[in-house]
């Protein structure tokens, strides 16, 4: 019998469509706060109310949908960007507290995961309380990438490359620690997802952001509209493997 999944696998094509999942959270986070000029604080609305409609969507689901699932995904880091810049420019508290305030949220989340569980494990997930705490990390992730990554660029300095080379290095070190040492994978997943959202948004912003600040000055909208249509296409090979996953298990079975 198929064993019962609700979230992505974690694969290579998993990690790409995260990072392009938060280059569209940060241009389309900043299109609505700021190129559209709604403020922050209605940003979060707007976004809250799609991450909610999906979400509710996806905790309704029988089974693991890669479109739906990936919506959430979206929702989650769109939202990230919304909730670390009314963290810092809305309520004035700064990036680098603004990151304190979200590392304790996630710290906080997974303590009572692990306590309940007593595991991080983040695949295969089943249960709609589980899933639900999941989803809770997984924002609470995006977020403090998103407030890490404008630390990096606005309170720091670096230019938007230079943040995202930091951040790879971050990412490639978490890569060699997963083959090269017998750190818990679960702790490394975490690590990772957290430091691929800066790694996103980092490009995200030299898309979007002026000449003079070290971007390409492309615009909001635009940038948006490509990282939508490079989505479309990689939640179609994610939906084409998963089709070829199931019918191979159901090939097993029979």
């Amino acid at each position: 019998m198929e064993k019962i999944n609700k979230v992505a696998q974690i694969t290579l094509l998993f990690w790409l469509m995260k990072i392009v999942a938060t280059t569209l959270g940060e241009t389309l986070g900043d299109f609505i706060s700021m190129t559209l000029d709604l403020g922050y604080a209605t940003g979060i609305g707007i976004t809250a109310l799609f991450l909610f409609v999906v979400l509710f969507t996806q905790l309704q689901a029988k089974r693991y949908i890669p479109y739906i699932y990936w919506l959430v995904i979206i929702g989650t880091t769109t939202l990230g960007t919304e909730i670390s810049d009314f963290i810092d420019r809305s309520l004035h508290l700064g990036y680098a507290w603004g990151s304190l305030l979200l590392l304790a949220g996630l710290f906080l989340t997974l303590a009572f995961w692990q306590r309940k569980y007593h595991n991080l494990e983040v695949y295969p997930i089943a249960a709609k309380p589980k899933e639900l705490l999941y989803w809770v990390a997984i924002l609470f992730s995006n977020s403090l990438g998103t407030a890490f990554g404008d630390y990096l660029s606005d309170d720091i300095g670096l230019s938007y490359l230079n943040g995202a080379m930091v951040t790879g290095a971050i990412i490639l070190i978490v890569v060699l620690m997963h083959y090269f040492t017998k750190i818990n994978h679960n702790y490394l997943f975490w690590i990772a997802f957290i430091f691929t959202r800066p790694f996103g948004a980092t490009f995200g912003d030299f898309l979007t952001k002026p000449l003079e600040r070290g971007g390409l000055d492309l615009g909001t909208l635009p940038s948006s509209l490509v990282s939508i249509a490079v989505m479309i296409v990689l939640i179609t090979i994610a939906h084409q493997q998963h089709g070829k996953s199931q019918l191979m298990a159901r090939k097993l079975e029979g």
